[in-house]
């Protein structure tokens, strides 16, 4: 006795139709056509998820250099101060701080500038 898909293949169908809806043209009407274009969706989703994670932490490092600079300071030398002052914030926090709060990170700044010192 043979095995008859007919189910599992219209729901195969429709799950990659849910996918592609809203698709241009026939990327969204033809299940062949529509089963590329979201295979090649997910996978820029899937590569797009990991190349967030670069360009928040270069926007981040771009934050607090130039908030360094503005506390006389270049951004390896002030990360250096921080770590020999035992001061461990990551580059989040540290960006969000030059930002919203210029007082809190000139102090850093000058934790670290004393740090370098000794």
């Amino acid at each position: 006795m043979r095995i008859k898909r007919a189910v599992n293949a219209v729901k195969k169908r429709r799950k990659i139709f849910r996918l592609s809806k809203g698709y241009f043209g026939s990327k969204s009407r033809s299940y062949r056509i529509a089963r590329e274009a979201v295979m090649k969706s997910q996978m820029y989703a899937f590569v797009g998820r990991r190349l967030k994670k670069r360009d928040f932490r270069k926007l981040w490092i771009a934050r607090i250099n130039a908030a360094a600079r503005i506390n006389g300071l270049s951004y390896s030398k002030f990360m250096y101060g921080l770590k020999l002052s035992g001061i461990t914030l990551n580059r989040k926090i540290l960006a969000d701080i030059a930002v919203n709060d210029a007082n809190t990170f000139k102090s850093l700044a000058d934790k670290a500038r004393v740090a370098i010192a000794k």
